[in-house]
């Protein structure tokens, strides 16, 4: 359901995390050996959420631009200061922010900027897209009537 609390979501789900001085070979190879899409950057001081890395900024900001994955921090082609949600919103508000912003991962951070999860497109295969689907027709149906 969209209306389900994110945290019902990612709870007892992993995900990776990096610094942003980590090379992009070593964040690469740490998403292949984890099968995951995308890494949260945080600050090594405090562990808040600095930027996120995806398999696209690796395509296209370091493959196509042809860059030294040994050499280039994961600072220099990350998504800095992502667009983040909270645990206690649901579901459907991230889709709906993923759609409206064109990405396909959002972190899910505690209000101190702590991330706890990652949110993917994928998480909204399956029934969960139809029911979502259909919440978004019915309030588009009110909103012609009202």
């Amino acid at each position: 359901m969209p209306s389900r609390a994110i945290i019902k979501i990612i709870q007892h789900r992993h995900f990776l995390t990096a610094t942003p001085e980590k090379s992009v070979r070593a964040v690469a190879q740490h998403m292949k050996e984890n099968g995951e899409g995308a890494v949260l950057v945080v600050s090594p001081e405090d562990g808040t959420l600095v930027g996120i890395c995806t398999e696209r900024d690796l395509a296209f900001k370091v493959l196509a631009e042809g860059l030294d994955a040994h050499t280039t921090p994961v600072r220099s082609v990350m998504t800095a200061n992502p667009q983040s949600i909270g645990p206690d919103k649901p579901f459907g508000h991230a889709l709906h922010l993923m759609y409206e912003g064109g990405f396909r991962h959002m972190p899910v951070v505690l209000e101190d900027g702590r991330p706890i999860g990652i949110l993917s497109a994928r998480d909204a295969l399956g029934l969960e897209m139809f029911d979502f689907r259909r919440e978004l027709e019915q309030r588009e149906d009110l909103a012609v009537i009202l």
